[in-house]
């Protein structure tokens, strides 16, 4: 067998100082992350972060920029999650959107409120990404090429 990473995608969404993230329920404990899931087959890693954010969150998010690609090898069973995190804009709310199974919904928080809370991210990954968007970490979309 072939050992591979889950590839997954993130939205960091910031507007008026607070990030949005997303509450869930995940084996009984409510945790909490961005936006964010794996890519699907035949799918960009755009359009990924733009499904899985209409999906946990009920809004039609427009990627502007790469934040970061992140490596993460979870301790709990071993994976290796390859994320990519995207910045950008909302374009609309999804009125009476259904969200996926597990997901409680959105939270708006500062960055300091979400450090203050990290005993219940989902991973790491969370933090680095806002911290990322702090620190400015802004690449352009087209250093990503899909090819189908």
């Amino acid at each position: 067998m072939i050992w591979k990473p889950h590839a997954t995608v993130a939205a960091v969404l910031h507007q008026n100082g607070r990030y949005l993230l997303i509450e869930e329920r995940i084996n009984g404990q409510i945790l909490i992350n961005q936006p964010a899931g794996h890519l699907e087959q035949g799918e960009s890693l755009v359009d990924a972060c733009v499904r899985e954010t209409i999906e946990e969150a009920g809004l039609v998010f427009r990627p502007t920029h790469l934040i970061g690609i992140y490596q993460w090898r979870a301790p709990a069973n071993g994976a290796t999650y390859l994320r990519a995190a995207f910045g950008g804009e909302i374009e609309h709310i999804i009125d009476n959107a259904v969200l996926d199974k597990g997901i409680i919904g959105p939270i708006w928080l500062t960055a300091d409120e979400a450090r203050a809370c990290a005993d219940r991210h989902r991973s790491p990954l969370v933090m680095a990404c806002i911290d990322d968007h702090l620190a400015g970490r802004h690449y352009p979309l087209d250093m990503i090429r899909h090819f189908s």
